[in-house]
């Protein structure tokens, strides 16, 4: 997250524009949308006439720009407002809305101009796709960004020195209130085998945070006739692509291999552990990030909660964590497979309930 008591700011090359915000990170809590607020500060002189517009854009991308297949572009624009901040369409003051701009704009002085955003509910949050190490320009993602220019009018060709573009993240925190602690059990039958084979896995909650180990119970009765020779426990990350192919993306982001054996008639009782992060993932393609800033870390996405009512479709990628446990179960020819998936949640704490714990 981005730090407290800190001021973004970004001026564009022939200095008419600048942009000054006291965060980058706002935060999605499903039924309301922290609002984007920042500073222009504007150059009259270098202006030489020209307005002033801020842009607030959420972009689709499938793949980097200059990927152009048949004339169409592997990008889409999800969302785009603009506002015009020079010449003000309303009185300086009224424009204030926040602490931080009114502190901002006393220290700016007078050419310094207020700009407010209200996101709607239906865009989805910031998530970036891994790319490999020999990658280059922007990969998949879903990305925010808000853009200061000066143009004679708002449609008129803008130029790049008088342009300044911010990076922006929509992230989401645990809800307060959590489901039932998951859990799922299946039965297996042989052929060769009078009784079955039964497993449960269990976790102790629905949501864990980042950082956070993750405990397995997993329970095994084998009143088969068969050997279960390994037992393998995964974090999987499911990212699906849900805007163009609904392409899903599953990998394993912390997996154990612990080579318990439960013989036949035999039974076990173990406790798990297992700790996804990032920084055990640098190297992998495809791991879905909660977004990315420049010169500022992130982490594993966290899962996507869309309100009830909005079209998944419009989400552009769709981020989802489950448990899995195989079992590895020996046969005269060949081995099998019994497994099972545990869903979950993993997200931010809210801050509030960081410093309560």
């Amino acid at each position: 997250m981005s730090p407290k008591n800190v001021v973004f700011k970004k001026i564009c090359k022939d200095k008419s524009v600048g942009v000054y915000m006291g965060k980058r990170d706002f935060v999605d809590r499903v039924d309301s949308v922290e609002p984007v607020d920042g500073v222009v500060l504007i150059d009259p002189e270098a202006l030489q006439g020209r307005k002033v517009f801020v842009t607030l854009s959420c972009t689709f991308r499938y793949g980097r720009d200059d990927m152009d297949v048949m004339g169409i572009a592997f990008r889409r624009e999800l969302y785009m407002s603009t506002r015009q901040v020079y010449p003000p369409l309303q009185d300086r003051d009224k424009g204030v809305h926040t602490k931080t701009q009114a502190r901002l704009l006393r220290k700016l002085g007078d050419n310094a101009f207020p700009f407010f955003f209200e996101f709607p509910d239906n865009l989805p949050c910031s998530v970036a796709m891994q790319p490999a190490q020999h990658d280059v320009g922007k990969q998949c993602a879903v990305e925010f960004e808000i853009k200061a220019f000066s143009a004679e009018s708002q449609d008129a060709k803008v130029r790049k020195r008088s342009t300044v573009k911010l990076m922006i993240r929509k992230v989401q925190f645990a809800p307060e209130s959590e489901g039932v602690a998951p859990s799922v059990e299946t039965t297996r039958d042989f052929v060769m085998s009078d009784k079955p084979l039964h497993v449960k896995a269990s976790l102790d909650k629905e949501i864990y945070y980042h950082g956070e180990v993750i405990k397995v119970h997993v329970s095994v009765t084998n009143s088969s006739s068969k050997n279960i020779k390994n037992i393998i426990v995964s974090v999987d990350q499911v990212a699906m692509v849900v805007l163009y192919s609904n392409d899903s993306y599953v990998k394993a982001v912390a997996i154990e291999e612990f080579g318990d054996s439960v013989p036949a008639g035999a039974t076990l009782q173990k406790t798990y552990a297992l700790l996804p992060l990032l920084v055990n993932n640098r190297e992998r393609r495809g791991i879905a990030l909660d977004g990315k800033l420049k010169h500022e870390d992130t982490n594993l996405a966290s899962s996507s909660i869309v309100k009830e009512g909005v079209l998944k479709e419009v989400m552009g990628i769709m981020v989802s964590y489950k448990v899995t446990v195989k079992l590895i179960v020996g046969g005269m020819m060949s081995s099998s497979e019994v497994g099972l998936e545990v869903p979950f949640k993993l997200m931010h704490p809210k801050p509030d309930a960081v410093k309560e714990r």
